[in-house]
């Protein structure tokens, strides 16, 4: 007896779920790393606003992460809008302002 079933890939979810889920992580680890940044330079120097800036660079991190990660599914969707099972009859830059 053959198995009719179809082989769906097992680790594909998980890889997904765990790269949103690294998101969130990659963001709050970047500004604690700020954080840190910040606080070794003020106990260095002495100088009290260091602290800040090292909370901007890590806020600035996790932005930069936010927009890595956008881009990449930006250009999964553009992908999967070329497809043809997912297009339904529509073509991108189609513009539908022609009725006048």
């Amino acid at each position: 007896m053959e198995n009719t079933e179809e082989h769906k890939p097992r680790l594909k979810p998980i890889i997904e779920g765990a790269e949103s889920l690294s998101l969130g992580i990659s963001m709050v680890v970047a500004v604690l790393i700020g954080v840190g940044i910040g606080l070794g330079l003020k106990k260095l120097t002495g100088i009290g606003w260091l602290l800040w800036i090292g909370v901007a660079i890590g806020i600035a991190a996790a932005i930069a992460n936010v927009y890595k990660a956008y881009s990449k599914q930006y250009k999964e969707f553009e992908q999967l809008a070329k497809d043809p099972r997912y297009n339904m009859g529509q073509t991108i830059g189609k513009d539908d302002d022609d009725e006048d």
